[in-house]
């Protein structure tokens, strides 16, 4: 347990009142077991005191002329548990006591009061507020830890993503902007549909995986500028399920999840999709979100068989296909925010768009 020691020599009290007797007597009481003193016969010089030094309680009274005492704890209502309070009153009133006890007071000793009250209120109340400080001071540090160790979970995720796209591609400029707009797209619709802040970084790091499975797809096929016959679609479509069979029983969660995207983000809201046919909800949501966010992208950026299409294009197409390809709610989201999107994937632009090149052909 941690042990709190009050240092009297290292600590400064005011007393607040109008009465010079009162402001007095605390002094005396105080600076005799070592504490220093500091005295305001009103609510304006003791905020005068407090702007101009360090002042770790103060003792206040409750009814004075002009500003009240309560008014001075909800001055200092921000600067709680940095200045603790505690109210010495003439008042036997116990609402008033815990009016004052309810806006921040330490404590409420009634006057007249005797030493040992005083000294047993002040004590208990500096224990408390650096008890306060303390645990303060250890949530900011814990804070900051967990910033840090978020941030290296980011780092390690996104790390883990690229390299396994590495295995099935070299990558340049232009495709690594690709992935990066499909997992802040996806990201983005996450934290628009209200999930949490962990499956929102989890489906950032998984999206860009929906294509990892055209690792077993010929070259000659990928990278075809024209249209694919049908044997060569029925190879095409095989990259759904060794995307799924590459990443499936993993232990991690954003692996876990883009083995569901990278199985499902060509399933088609009417069950015409491929692998499985599935319809509807069947459709894992985050498969259908990546389905969604790589159309807009895919036809919002040049390949080697295609110029991009003008955003109204874009989003006429998608439209279009609300309800038979796409998820209709989804859409709706998606295009109630496109100021959202259309920020991303301006921000993200392919900085070699003659790049496309070395893109996959055929997204859709």
């Amino acid at each position: 347990m941690l042990e709190i020691q009050v240092v009297p020599g290292r600590t400064t009290i005011l007393s607040v009142d109008d009465q010079a007797l009162v402001r007095l007597a605390l002094s005396r009481i105080l600076e005799n077991k070592g504490f220093q003193c500091l005295q305001a016969e009103n609510f304006d010089q003791a905020m005068e005191q407090l702007n101009s030094q360090a002042v770790d309680l103060v003792l206040c009274d409750v009814i004075m002329p002009g500003r009240s005492g309560l008014d001075l704890v909800g001055a200092l209502r921000d600067r709680i548990p940095e200045v603790a309070i505690v109210m010495v009153s003439s008042a036997d009133d116990t609402d008033l006591a815990m009016e004052c006890l309810e806006r921040g007071a330490y404590g409420y000793v009634l006057k007249p009061f005797k030493a040992r009250e005083i000294l047993i209120q002040v004590n208990s109340a500096l224990r408390r507020r650096m008890l306060e400080l303390d645990y303060r001071d250890r949530e900011r540090v814990l804070a900051h830890k967990v910033r840090e160790q978020t941030a290296e979970i980011r780092e390690s995720r996104d790390e883990i993503s690229f390299r396994l796209l590495a295995a099935s591609e070299e990558r340049d400029t232009e495709t690594g902007c690709h992935i990066r707009r499909i997992g802040l797209y996806a990201s983005e619709m996450a934290r628009l549909l209200d999930w949490n802040e962990e499956a929102v970084e989890c489906i950032r790091a998984a999206a860009p995986m929906h294509d990892i499975g055209k690792i077993g797809v010929p070259d000659r096929i990928l990278q075809k500028p024209g249209a694919l016959d049908e044997q060569e679609w029925v190879l095409m479509k095989d990259h759904a399920l060794i995307g799924a069979k590459i990443l499936q029983g993993s232990s991690v969660p954003f692996i876990r999840m883009g083995a569901q995207i990278a199985a499902s983000h060509h399933e088609k809201w009417d069950g015409t999709g491929y692998p499985k046919g599935l319809h509807s909800t069947q459709i894992p949501m985050e498969a259908r979100i990546t389905a969604l966010v790589d159309v807009y992208d895919a036809l919002s950026q040049k390949r080697c068989y295609k110029e991009a299409w003008p955003e109204e294009q874009v989003l006429s197409f998608m439209t279009a296909r609300r309800g038979t390809h796409l998820d209709p709610q989804l859409l709706d989201l998606f295009l109630k925010h496109i100021d959202v999107f259309r920020g991303i994937r301006e921000s993200n632009a392919d900085e070699n768009p003659s790049a496309a090149q070395q893109e996959f052909a055929h997204p859709l």
